[in-house]
């Protein structure tokens, strides 16, 4: 197992090959430009504690406090022909690197945690006081990784909600092992408050669902980003493991794209009518991108709801340019009456108003439970035609509301068939096989 994970010399070795390379390129170029800075390797990299399988860098542009960080912008931007400005709390650059993902962060060079200007500046504090515990758990480490990978749930950006490297790493460092964290978080509750630096209550200042106070940073929880659903996915998954250990929580079946027949027979067996919203996704990063596809997500069921449809379950996802938001109706139409219930009888100036605002009744106005009731004409009788009437006004976020008003499409029924794309196809089979490790 641990063979499938752990670093070979080799692949050591190139990385740290890669990365001399690129620190030693920056600071020379800092020199030769009388630049003070500070290149370091942080992050799994440094720390000995990356999964064999990833090939990301990240190396950190320190700077001291004075000094501007759009100087260590522009540096990185030399350092590879290919490379792209993002943008996190201040804009870094990512690179590709032999073979590597490489992301170039400026940071400011702070004394004290405590002091930091910047959210990435805490950083180089988190790597030296990982690297000066961790040794001879690293192994520990991997493990932890790759079950929370394997359970879907590693990863702190807004996509996943779940487990960052640094919070793995910390559980590892408290519990002594990969099946002591196991065993520990098969208990976990929601509001489990771990405080790994004894005497410092920072955790009483948070709510989330797990807190892990930041040895390095007591006010912060390095469990914020963690959403309660994966917590207890987590939780359950390691309950399920020490029951009945299988290699499959590490390395489930990857799906495979589905073909025309297997997703009309897979939603003919369910009964239900998907409907699928595609259109170009903003060009901005993920933590971005993915909290509006969930708030639109949830502004659609609710218009859904607020018209008499059900939706059954929903979900988001982007890969390329494209976005996409999959609602499964449980009702996807309805009758074309309807009924009205205004205010009580008795209350006449609202009567009035109830009945001027629905002048032309298929039934009524008749008393119901006190109150004034009309039977009028659904304006929608279908959720596709709901939608797509009334998807503009909806909120959605300020970059999804440009991006769908520039063009949509919304499909329905047999017509998802026509969405073609093998990373679509990937996304229904997930979606359709939603299963967690729960016993």
């Amino acid at each position: 197992m641990l063979s499938q994970v752990r670093p070979s010399p080799a692949q050591r070795e190139r990385l740290r090959a890669v990365s001399r390379k690129i620190i030693t390129k920056i600071e020379q170029m800092a020199q030769e430009q009388g630049i003070v800075l500070q290149a370091m390797l942080v992050g799994s990299a440094a720390r000995g504690t990356w999964l064999s399988q990833d090939y990301d860098l990240d190396i950190f542009l320190g700077v001291p406090e004075s000094s501007d960080l759009g100087e260590a912008v522009r540096l990185a931007r030399l350092v590879a022909p290919e490379q792209e400005e993002r943008y996190a709390e201040h804009p870094y650059i990512h690179a590709r690197v032999d073979g590597f993902e490489v992301d170039l962060v400026p940071c400011y060079l702070v004394d004290d945690a405590s002091r930091l200007r910047s959210a990435v500046d805490r950083t180089p504090f988190h790597t030296r006081y990982i690297a000066s515990r961790i040794t001879g758990l690293e192994d520990e480490v991997l493990l932890l990784k790759q079950f929370l990978k394997g359970v879907g749930v590693y990863g702190s950006e807004l996509k996943t909600g779940g487990f960052s490297g640094y919070l793995a790493e910390l559980l590892v460092i408290h519990y002594r092992s990969f099946a002591g964290v196991l065993r520990a978080a098969s208990l976990w509750r929601p509001n489990t408050l771990l405080e790994l630096e004894g005497g410092r209550r920072g955790g009483r200042l948070h709510d989330e669902p797990l807190v892990v106070v930041d040895p390095v940073d007591p006010n912060r929880n390095v469990a914020a980003a963690l959403t309660l659903d994966r917590m207890l996915l987590f939780s359950a998954a390691a309950r399920s493991f020490l029951a009945r250990p299988d290699l499959e929580f590490f390395f489930p079946p990857e799906h495979e794209p589905l073909g025309d027949e297997e997703v009309q027979s897979r939603m003919d067996a369910r009964g239900t009518m998907p409907i699928i919203l595609q259109f170009q996704a903003p060009d901005v990063v993920e933590d971005i991108l993915y909290p509006q596809l969930r708030k639109a997500e949830e502004s659609v069921r609710a218009l859904m709801a607020r018209n008499g449809f059900s939706v059954l379950r929903s979900d988001v996802t982007a890969y390329r340019d494209r976005a996409v938001m999959l609602f499964e109706m449980e009702v996807w139409e309805l009758s074309r009456a309807c009924s009205r219930s205004g205010p009580p009888v008795w209350e006449a100036e609202h009567a009035a108003r109830f009945l001027a605002a629905h002048p032309h009744p298929l039934s009524g106005p008749y008393v119901r439970g006190g109150r004034v009731v009309v039977e009028e004409p659904r304006k929608h009788i279908y959720a596709r035609d709901l939608l797509a009437a009334e998807l503009e006004g909806l909120s959605l976020g300020k970059h999804l509301s440009r991006a769908i008003r520039r063009g949509h499409k919304i499909y329905a029924g047999r017509e998802i068939l026509q969405i073609r794309d093998r990373e679509f196809r990937t996304f229904l089979a997930r979606y359709l096989d939603a299963r967690a490790p729960i016993s």
